[in-house]
Protein backbone atom coordinates (compact mmCIF):
# COMPACT_ATOMS: atom_id res chain seq x y z
CA UNK A 1 0.00 0.00 0.00
CA UNK A 2 1.35 3.43 -1.16
CA UNK A 3 2.23 6.23 1.44
CA UNK A 4 0.52 9.55 0.84
CA UNK A 5 2.86 11.91 -0.92
CA UNK A 6 3.66 14.11 1.70
CA UNK A 7 4.85 11.24 4.36
CA UNK A 8 7.19 9.91 2.12
CA UNK A 9 8.94 13.80 1.70
CA UNK A 10 9.15 14.20 5.47
CA UNK A 11 10.57 10.61 5.87
CA UNK A 12 13.16 11.41 3.34
CA UNK A 13 14.25 15.16 4.97
CA UNK A 14 14.09 13.32 8.54
CA UNK A 15 16.83 10.94 7.27
CA UNK A 16 18.67 13.33 5.65
CA UNK A 17 18.69 15.59 8.43
CA UNK A 18 19.70 12.31 11.00
CA UNK A 19 23.56 13.27 11.79
CA UNK A 20 23.66 9.19 12.48
CA UNK A 21 22.78 8.50 8.87
CA UNK A 22 24.31 11.18 6.93
CA UNK A 23 27.58 11.39 5.07
CA UNK A 24 30.84 11.28 7.36
CA UNK A 25 30.92 15.14 8.50
CA UNK A 26 33.86 17.13 7.83
CA UNK A 27 36.07 17.61 9.87
CA UNK A 28 35.39 20.42 12.72
CA UNK A 29 36.81 23.73 12.95
CA UNK A 30 38.18 23.15 16.40
CA UNK A 31 40.47 20.23 15.19
CA UNK A 32 42.15 21.52 12.40
CA UNK A 33 44.64 18.95 10.54
CA UNK A 34 48.15 20.66 11.68
CA UNK A 35 51.08 21.01 10.05
CA UNK A 36 54.80 22.51 10.97
CA UNK A 37 57.39 22.68 8.76
CA UNK A 38 60.65 23.31 10.08
CA UNK A 39 63.96 24.43 8.35
CA UNK A 40 67.19 23.77 9.70
CA UNK A 41 69.62 26.47 9.92
CA UNK A 42 67.73 29.35 8.20
CA UNK A 43 68.62 33.11 9.15
CA UNK A 44 65.69 35.45 10.05
CA UNK A 45 66.94 37.86 7.24
CA UNK A 46 67.09 34.96 4.55
CA UNK A 47 63.31 35.36 4.43
CA UNK A 48 62.46 38.23 1.67
CA UNK A 49 59.38 39.86 3.35
CA UNK A 50 61.53 39.79 6.67
CA UNK A 51 64.33 41.32 5.66
CA UNK A 52 63.24 43.33 2.04
CA UNK A 53 66.24 45.83 2.54
CA UNK A 54 69.27 43.51 3.37
CA UNK A 55 67.98 40.43 1.76
CA UNK A 56 68.78 39.27 -1.28
CA UNK A 57 67.12 35.61 -1.58
CA UNK A 58 63.40 35.10 -3.53
CA UNK A 59 61.61 33.30 -1.07
CA UNK A 60 58.04 33.48 -2.88
CA UNK A 61 56.35 30.75 -1.21
CA UNK A 62 57.52 31.60 1.94
CA UNK A 63 56.22 35.56 1.36
CA UNK A 64 53.20 34.05 0.15
CA UNK A 65 52.25 32.41 3.29
CA UNK A 66 53.12 35.83 5.39
CA UNK A 67 50.44 37.23 3.34
CA UNK A 68 47.97 34.81 3.73
CA UNK A 69 48.30 34.72 7.54
CA UNK A 70 50.20 36.08 10.59
CA UNK A 71 53.62 36.97 10.64
CA UNK A 72 55.84 36.92 13.92
CA UNK A 73 58.57 39.55 14.30
CA UNK A 74 60.00 38.27 17.72
CA UNK A 75 59.73 34.76 17.43
CA UNK A 76 62.50 32.27 19.18
CA UNK A 77 64.02 28.88 18.84
CA UNK A 78 64.33 27.10 22.03
CA UNK A 79 68.32 27.37 21.93
CA UNK A 80 70.54 28.37 19.18
CA UNK A 81 71.42 24.97 17.91
CA UNK A 82 69.66 21.76 17.11
CA UNK A 83 68.75 19.51 19.44
CA UNK A 84 67.74 21.48 22.01
CA UNK A 85 65.58 23.43 19.97
CA UNK A 86 63.93 20.34 18.37
CA UNK A 87 63.28 18.92 22.34
CA UNK A 88 61.78 21.80 23.37
CA UNK A 89 59.34 22.38 20.15
CA UNK A 90 57.86 18.63 21.03
CA UNK A 91 57.70 18.93 24.97
CA UNK A 92 57.47 22.36 25.82
CA UNK A 93 60.20 22.56 28.00
CA UNK A 94 63.55 23.57 28.15
CA UNK A 95 66.24 21.42 26.68
CA UNK A 96 68.61 23.16 29.35
CA UNK A 97 66.24 21.24 32.08
CA UNK A 98 67.50 17.54 30.78
CA UNK A 99 71.02 15.60 30.46
CA UNK A 100 72.26 18.00 27.82
CA UNK A 101 73.18 21.26 29.10
CA UNK A 102 75.55 22.42 26.02
CA UNK A 103 76.02 21.47 22.04
CA UNK A 104 73.74 19.00 20.24
CA UNK A 105 73.51 14.84 20.42
CA UNK A 106 76.26 13.34 18.58
CA UNK A 107 74.74 10.81 15.90
CA UNK A 108 72.77 8.69 15.20
CA UNK A 109 73.16 6.72 18.02
CA UNK A 110 72.45 8.70 21.21
CA UNK A 111 70.02 7.63 24.34
CA UNK A 112 66.76 9.53 23.55
CA UNK A 113 66.78 13.14 24.75
CA UNK A 114 62.93 12.84 25.01
CA UNK A 115 62.10 10.06 28.42
CA UNK A 116 59.60 7.65 27.11
CA UNK A 117 57.53 9.07 29.63
CA UNK A 118 57.39 12.26 28.86
CA UNK A 119 53.86 13.57 27.00
CA UNK A 120 54.95 14.91 23.65
CA UNK A 121 52.72 16.71 21.44
CA UNK A 122 52.43 14.37 18.98
CA UNK A 123 51.42 12.05 21.64
CA UNK A 124 48.86 14.29 22.77
CA UNK A 125 47.33 14.20 19.66
CA UNK A 126 47.22 10.93 19.01
CA UNK A 127 45.83 10.71 22.09
CA UNK A 128 43.08 12.70 20.50
CA UNK A 129 42.39 11.17 17.87
CA UNK A 130 44.87 12.41 15.11
CA UNK A 131 47.19 10.45 12.45
CA UNK A 132 50.89 11.45 13.21
CA UNK A 133 53.73 11.66 11.13
CA UNK A 134 57.25 12.66 11.48
CA UNK A 135 58.97 13.45 7.37
CA UNK A 136 62.19 14.60 8.10
CA UNK A 137 65.34 15.05 10.47
CA UNK A 138 64.51 13.90 14.30
CA UNK A 139 68.52 14.41 16.02
CA UNK A 140 66.94 13.81 19.29
CA UNK A 141 68.94 10.66 20.10
CA UNK A 142 67.81 7.17 19.87
CA UNK A 143 70.26 3.62 19.63
CA UNK A 144 70.78 1.77 16.74
CA UNK A 145 71.51 -1.97 16.74
CA UNK A 146 72.79 -4.33 13.28
CA UNK A 147 72.49 -7.87 12.66
CA UNK A 148 75.70 -7.26 10.94
CA UNK A 149 77.69 -5.97 13.49
CA UNK A 150 79.24 -7.46 16.81
CA UNK A 151 77.65 -7.15 20.14
CA UNK A 152 80.25 -5.50 21.80
CA UNK A 153 79.70 -2.51 18.60
CA UNK A 154 76.19 -2.35 18.25
CA UNK A 155 76.01 0.51 20.61
CA UNK A 156 77.74 4.02 21.39
CA UNK A 157 80.29 3.99 18.64
CA UNK A 158 80.39 7.18 18.16
CA UNK A 159 82.13 7.59 15.16
CA UNK A 160 85.17 5.44 16.68
CA UNK A 161 84.48 3.12 14.24
CA UNK A 162 82.85 3.95 11.03
CA UNK A 163 82.09 0.15 9.53
CA UNK A 164 80.00 0.77 13.01
CA UNK A 165 77.44 3.29 14.04
CA UNK A 166 79.60 6.65 13.47
CA UNK A 167 79.63 9.83 11.35
CA UNK A 168 79.18 7.85 8.37
CA UNK A 169 75.99 6.96 8.98
CA UNK A 170 74.11 3.94 10.15
CA UNK A 171 74.38 0.38 8.49
CA UNK A 172 71.68 -0.98 6.32
CA UNK A 173 69.13 -2.84 8.57
CA UNK A 174 69.81 -1.08 11.64
CA UNK A 175 67.34 -1.16 13.74
CA UNK A 176 65.86 2.23 15.69
CA UNK A 177 65.06 1.57 19.27
CA UNK A 178 63.20 4.71 20.70
CA UNK A 179 62.80 7.06 17.90
CA UNK A 180 59.91 9.19 16.56
CA UNK A 181 57.48 6.45 16.75
CA UNK A 182 58.20 5.72 20.50
CA UNK A 183 57.46 8.97 21.00
CA UNK A 184 53.80 9.96 19.28
CA UNK A 185 54.58 9.54 15.64
CA UNK A 186 52.52 6.94 13.71
CA UNK A 187 54.94 7.06 11.21
CA UNK A 188 58.74 8.61 10.66
CA UNK A 189 60.26 8.57 6.95
CA UNK A 190 63.47 10.54 7.13
CA UNK A 191 67.14 10.71 8.86
CA UNK A 192 68.71 11.20 12.53
CA UNK A 193 70.85 14.91 11.57
CA UNK A 194 73.44 15.92 8.97
CA UNK A 195 75.80 14.02 9.74
CA UNK A 196 74.67 10.54 9.59
CA UNK A 197 71.87 12.05 6.26
CA UNK A 198 72.95 9.30 4.13
CA UNK A 199 71.08 6.69 5.91
CA UNK A 200 67.08 7.06 5.12
CA UNK A 201 65.37 5.27 8.21
CA UNK A 202 61.34 4.43 7.57
CA UNK A 203 59.72 3.66 10.69
CA UNK A 204 62.20 1.86 12.65
CA UNK A 205 64.86 0.28 10.20
CA UNK A 206 67.10 1.89 8.55
CA UNK A 207 66.42 0.89 4.67
CA UNK A 208 68.68 3.09 2.33
CA UNK A 209 72.04 4.89 1.92
CA UNK A 210 71.59 7.38 -0.85
CA UNK A 211 73.75 10.60 -1.82
CA UNK A 212 72.64 13.94 0.51
CA UNK A 213 71.88 15.87 -2.32
CA UNK A 214 68.68 13.71 -2.74
CA UNK A 215 67.31 14.30 0.77
CA UNK A 216 65.89 17.37 0.55
CA UNK A 217 64.07 16.19 -2.65
CA UNK A 218 63.07 12.95 -1.27
CA UNK A 219 61.46 14.58 1.78
CA UNK A 220 59.74 16.99 0.03
CA UNK A 221 58.22 14.48 -1.75
CA UNK A 222 57.43 12.74 0.49
CA UNK A 223 55.71 15.12 2.84
CA UNK A 224 53.59 15.51 -0.74
CA UNK A 225 52.79 11.43 -0.38
CA UNK A 226 51.52 11.70 2.88
CA UNK A 227 49.13 14.24 2.31
CA UNK A 228 47.83 12.75 -0.69
CA UNK A 229 47.34 9.57 1.64
CA UNK A 230 45.72 11.71 4.27
CA UNK A 231 43.17 14.04 2.08
CA UNK A 232 40.22 11.28 2.47
CA UNK A 233 40.40 10.54 6.36
CA UNK A 234 41.01 14.73 6.75
CA UNK A 235 38.10 15.27 5.24
CA UNK A 236 35.85 12.33 6.42
CA UNK A 237 36.61 13.86 9.88
CA UNK A 238 40.32 12.22 11.21
CA UNK A 239 42.85 15.10 11.34
CA UNK A 240 46.78 14.98 11.12
CA UNK A 241 49.51 16.35 12.39
CA UNK A 242 52.64 16.30 10.02
CA UNK A 243 55.91 17.37 11.26
CA UNK A 244 58.57 18.19 8.52
CA UNK A 245 61.73 19.08 10.06
CA UNK A 246 63.87 19.86 6.99
CA UNK A 247 67.56 18.86 6.52
CA UNK A 248 68.23 22.43 4.78
CA UNK A 249 69.46 24.62 4.24
CA UNK A 250 71.88 23.25 6.84
CA UNK A 251 75.69 21.62 5.65
CA UNK A 252 76.32 20.13 3.10
CA UNK A 253 74.81 22.86 1.33
CA UNK A 254 74.04 20.59 -1.85
CA UNK A 255 71.11 22.19 -4.13
CA UNK A 256 69.97 19.75 -6.77
CA UNK A 257 71.16 20.85 -10.28
CA UNK A 258 67.73 22.74 -10.96
CA UNK A 259 68.84 25.30 -8.34
CA UNK A 260 72.48 25.40 -8.68
CA UNK A 261 72.95 29.18 -9.83
CA UNK A 262 69.80 30.27 -9.09
CA UNK A 263 70.14 32.80 -6.48
CA UNK A 264 73.11 34.31 -7.98
CA UNK A 265 74.81 34.29 -4.01
CA UNK A 266 76.11 30.82 -4.04
CA UNK A 267 75.55 27.82 -2.81
CA UNK A 268 73.57 29.05 0.05
CA UNK A 269 71.22 31.06 -1.46
CA UNK A 270 70.55 28.84 -4.16
CA UNK A 271 69.65 25.95 -1.21
CA UNK A 272 67.65 28.18 0.51
CA UNK A 273 65.47 28.55 -2.91
CA UNK A 274 65.09 25.05 -3.13
CA UNK A 275 64.19 25.06 0.80
CA UNK A 276 61.39 27.81 -0.24
CA UNK A 277 60.44 25.54 -3.00
CA UNK A 278 59.68 22.65 -0.96
CA UNK A 279 57.17 24.50 1.05
CA UNK A 280 55.25 25.85 -1.69
CA UNK A 281 55.14 22.15 -2.97
CA UNK A 282 53.68 21.19 0.64
CA UNK A 283 51.39 24.53 0.66
CA UNK A 284 50.34 23.50 -3.32
CA UNK A 285 49.18 19.49 -2.13
CA UNK A 286 47.11 21.08 0.70
CA UNK A 287 45.58 23.58 -1.60
CA UNK A 288 45.02 20.44 -4.57
CA UNK A 289 43.02 18.53 -2.09
CA UNK A 290 41.12 21.61 -0.55
CA UNK A 291 42.63 20.91 3.23
CA UNK A 292 43.89 24.33 3.58
CA UNK A 293 40.94 26.22 5.08
CA UNK A 294 41.18 23.39 7.89
CA UNK A 295 44.55 23.43 8.29
CA UNK A 296 46.93 25.34 10.55
CA UNK A 297 50.60 25.88 9.19
CA UNK A 298 53.24 26.64 11.18
CA UNK A 299 56.46 27.80 9.73
CA UNK A 300 59.78 28.46 11.56
CA UNK A 301 63.42 27.15 11.81
CA UNK A 302 65.52 25.75 14.72
CA UNK A 303 68.17 28.72 14.96
CA UNK A 304 69.92 30.89 13.32
CA UNK A 305 72.01 30.98 10.05
CA UNK A 306 75.05 28.67 10.17
CA UNK A 307 78.50 30.60 9.70
CA UNK A 308 79.31 27.89 7.66
CA UNK A 309 76.70 29.06 4.73
CA UNK A 310 80.31 31.93 4.37
CA UNK A 311 77.82 34.67 5.80
CA UNK A 312 80.86 36.87 5.41
CA UNK A 313 80.56 36.51 2.20
CA UNK A 314 77.11 36.88 1.81
CA UNK A 315 77.32 40.26 3.42
CA UNK A 316 80.06 41.41 1.19
CA UNK A 317 77.17 40.85 -1.53
CA UNK A 318 74.50 42.71 0.16
CA UNK A 319 72.25 39.40 2.08
CA UNK A 320 72.70 39.71 6.20
CA UNK A 321 71.07 36.58 7.38
CA UNK A 322 70.61 37.50 10.37
CA UNK A 323 68.69 40.82 9.35
CA UNK A 324 69.62 43.88 11.84
CA UNK A 325 70.60 41.23 14.74
CA UNK A 326 73.78 40.70 15.64
CA UNK A 327 75.37 37.12 15.70
CA UNK A 328 74.34 33.70 14.11
CA UNK A 329 73.51 30.10 14.65
CA UNK A 330 75.42 28.96 18.03
CA UNK A 331 75.75 32.41 19.44
CA UNK A 332 73.73 34.28 22.50
CA UNK A 333 72.98 37.28 20.82
CA UNK A 334 69.56 37.28 18.91
CA UNK A 335 71.04 36.23 15.72
CA UNK A 336 71.85 32.73 16.86
CA UNK A 337 68.00 31.88 18.18
CA UNK A 338 65.21 34.77 16.75
CA UNK A 339 63.76 33.06 13.84
CA UNK A 340 61.54 33.61 10.93
CA UNK A 341 58.23 32.38 12.19
CA UNK A 342 54.62 32.28 10.16
CA UNK A 343 51.06 30.50 10.99
CA UNK A 344 48.21 30.45 8.58
CA UNK A 345 44.92 29.07 9.27
CA UNK A 346 41.94 30.70 7.20
CA UNK A 347 39.34 31.60 8.68
CA UNK A 348 40.91 31.86 12.32
CA UNK A 349 44.07 34.26 11.66
CA UNK A 350 43.90 37.33 9.96
CA UNK A 351 45.39 37.27 6.08
CA UNK A 352 48.71 39.49 6.12
CA UNK A 353 48.80 40.00 9.22
CA UNK A 354 51.37 41.03 12.49
CA UNK A 355 52.55 40.34 16.10
CA UNK A 356 55.69 42.32 17.55
CA UNK A 357 55.12 39.74 20.89
CA UNK A 358 57.98 37.41 22.25
CA UNK A 359 56.75 34.17 21.28
CA UNK A 360 59.03 30.57 21.60
CA UNK A 361 58.71 27.78 19.82
CA UNK A 362 57.85 25.93 22.59
CA UNK A 363 54.72 27.51 22.80
CA UNK A 364 53.73 25.17 20.37
CA UNK A 365 52.62 22.44 22.54
CA UNK A 366 50.26 24.67 24.77
CA UNK A 367 48.91 26.34 21.56
CA UNK A 368 47.98 23.19 20.23
CA UNK A 369 46.16 22.03 23.33
CA UNK A 370 44.00 25.62 23.65
CA UNK A 371 42.98 24.91 19.87
CA UNK A 372 41.60 21.56 21.06
CA UNK A 373 40.07 23.26 24.04
CA UNK A 374 41.73 20.25 26.04
CA UNK A 375 44.11 20.77 29.10
CA UNK A 376 47.32 18.96 29.55
CA UNK A 377 48.40 17.23 32.80
CA UNK A 378 50.17 20.05 34.80
CA UNK A 379 53.83 18.20 34.52
CA UNK A 380 53.42 18.28 30.89
CA UNK A 381 54.64 21.25 29.00
CA UNK A 382 56.22 23.44 31.92
CA UNK A 383 57.93 26.22 29.80
CA UNK A 384 54.89 26.33 27.01
CA UNK A 385 52.88 29.31 26.58
CA UNK A 386 49.66 29.32 23.99
CA UNK A 387 49.76 31.88 21.45
CA UNK A 388 46.26 30.92 20.15
CA UNK A 389 45.22 34.27 21.29
CA UNK A 390 47.51 35.85 19.03
CA UNK A 391 46.86 33.57 16.20
CA UNK A 392 43.25 34.93 16.82
CA UNK A 393 44.10 38.90 16.65
CA UNK A 394 42.20 39.60 20.41
CA UNK A 395 42.68 42.52 21.21
CA UNK A 396 43.50 41.46 24.76
CA UNK A 397 46.17 38.94 23.55
CA UNK A 398 49.69 39.23 24.74
CA UNK A 399 53.20 37.10 24.39
CA UNK A 400 55.54 36.01 26.81
CA UNK A 401 56.57 38.73 29.20
CA UNK A 402 60.03 36.77 29.46
CA UNK A 403 61.94 34.03 27.39
CA UNK A 404 65.17 32.27 28.56
CA UNK A 405 67.94 31.01 25.65
CA UNK A 406 70.46 29.32 25.44
CA UNK A 407 73.84 28.79 23.42
CA UNK A 408 75.93 26.12 22.15
CA UNK A 409 78.57 26.44 24.83
CA UNK A 410 75.59 26.19 27.70
CA UNK A 411 75.38 30.10 27.88
CA UNK A 412 72.23 31.28 29.42
CA UNK A 413 70.74 34.76 28.75
CA UNK A 414 66.81 35.54 29.76
CA UNK A 415 65.26 38.35 27.88
CA UNK A 416 61.97 40.44 30.10
CA UNK A 417 60.45 43.33 27.57
CA UNK A 418 62.55 45.44 26.09
CA UNK A 419 65.74 44.24 28.61
CA UNK A 420 68.04 41.06 28.19
CA UNK A 421 70.97 39.87 29.71
CA UNK A 422 73.47 37.49 28.72
CA UNK A 423 75.62 35.59 31.30
CA UNK A 424 78.88 35.14 29.81
CA UNK A 425 80.91 37.99 28.15
CA UNK A 426 81.54 36.62 24.48
CA UNK A 427 78.92 35.49 21.67
CA UNK A 428 78.57 32.40 23.90
CA UNK A 429 78.68 30.19 20.48
CA UNK A 430 81.25 30.70 17.43
CA UNK A 431 81.17 34.28 16.96
CA UNK A 432 83.91 36.58 18.03
CA UNK A 433 84.93 37.81 20.35
CA UNK A 434 85.86 34.43 21.91
CA UNK A 435 85.61 33.64 25.41
CA UNK A 436 89.80 34.47 25.36
CA UNK A 437 89.14 37.31 23.15
CA UNK A 438 86.43 38.88 26.14
CA UNK A 439 89.21 37.53 28.62
CA UNK A 440 92.12 39.83 26.98
CA UNK A 441 89.97 42.66 26.38
CA UNK A 442 88.80 43.08 29.46
CA UNK A 443 85.06 42.99 28.69
CA UNK A 444 82.24 42.38 31.61
CA UNK A 445 81.58 39.10 32.58
CA UNK A 446 77.82 40.21 31.38
CA UNK A 447 76.22 41.96 29.25
CA UNK A 448 72.59 43.66 29.36
CA UNK A 449 70.94 44.94 26.20
CA UNK A 450 67.84 48.36 25.30
CA UNK A 451 66.55 45.65 22.89
CA UNK A 452 63.76 48.47 21.62
CA UNK A 453 66.85 51.07 21.30
CA UNK A 454 69.36 48.72 20.30
CA UNK A 455 68.13 45.61 18.66
CA UNK A 456 71.74 44.88 17.38
CA UNK A 457 72.74 44.69 20.65
CA UNK A 458 76.04 46.62 20.14
CA UNK A 459 76.15 48.47 23.76
CA UNK A 460 76.49 46.84 26.78
CA UNK A 461 74.46 48.68 29.28
CA UNK A 462 75.63 46.48 32.53
CA UNK A 463 77.76 48.82 34.44
CA UNK A 464 74.97 51.07 33.90
CA UNK A 465 71.82 49.25 35.19
CA UNK A 466 73.19 47.09 37.23
CA UNK A 467 69.92 46.90 39.04
CA UNK A 468 67.88 45.64 35.94
CA UNK A 469 70.54 43.13 35.20
CA UNK A 470 70.64 42.51 39.39
CA UNK A 471 66.39 42.17 39.16
CA UNK A 472 66.59 39.76 35.55
CA UNK A 473 69.63 37.20 37.31
CA UNK A 474 67.37 36.78 40.02
CA UNK A 475 64.22 36.05 37.51
CA UNK A 476 66.48 33.64 35.69
CA UNK A 477 67.07 31.68 38.98
CA UNK A 478 63.88 31.40 39.63
CA UNK A 479 62.82 29.95 36.46
CA UNK A 480 65.79 27.11 37.15
CA UNK A 481 65.28 26.34 40.47
CA UNK A 482 61.15 25.89 40.07
CA UNK A 483 61.47 23.54 36.99
CA UNK A 484 58.84 25.47 34.92
CA UNK A 485 58.12 28.61 33.70
CA UNK A 486 54.43 28.70 33.89
CA UNK A 487 52.11 28.79 37.13
CA UNK A 488 51.79 25.43 38.10
CA UNK A 489 53.47 23.41 41.18
CA UNK A 490 57.06 22.92 41.45
CA UNK A 491 59.02 20.42 39.29
CA UNK A 492 62.36 19.14 39.25
CA UNK A 493 65.58 19.25 36.49
CA UNK A 494 66.87 15.79 35.15
CA UNK A 495 69.88 17.03 36.21
CA UNK A 496 71.64 19.90 38.39
CA UNK A 497 71.53 23.13 36.34
CA UNK A 498 74.28 25.86 37.49
CA UNK A 499 74.86 29.30 36.17
CA UNK A 500 77.67 30.73 35.65
CA UNK A 501 79.08 33.20 38.32
CA UNK A 502 78.47 36.96 37.36
CA UNK A 503 80.83 39.03 39.56
CA UNK A 504 79.68 41.95 38.27
CA UNK A 505 76.44 41.49 38.85
CA UNK A 506 76.02 42.46 42.70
Amino acid sequence: MSQPKHIVILLVTLLISLPSLSPAQPPSPSRPNIVFILADDLGYGDVQCLNPDRGKIPTPHLDRLAGQGMTFTDAHSGSSVCTPTRYGLLTGRYSWRTRLQKGVLDGGNDDPLIAADRLTVATFLQQQGYATACIGKWHLGFNSESPTLKPDAKTKSKGKDKNAMGRSGLPLGARIIGGPITRGFDLFWGCSNARTMSSLIIQDHVVEDLPTVDMLPRLTRRAVEYLDEQAATAKSGKPFFLYVPLTSPHTPIVPSAEWQGKSGLGKYGDFVMQTDASVGSILAALDRHQLAENTLVLFSADNGCSPQADTAGLEKQGHFASAQYRGYKADIWDGGHRVPFFARWPGTIPAASRSDALICLGDFMATVADVLGQPLAETAAPDSQSFLPLLRATASAQGRSHIVHHSIAGKFAIREGRWKLNLCAASGGWGKPTDEDAKKQGLPDAQLYDLQADPGETTNLITQRLAEAARLLALLKQQITKGRSTPGTDLTNDVEVILPSAASIP
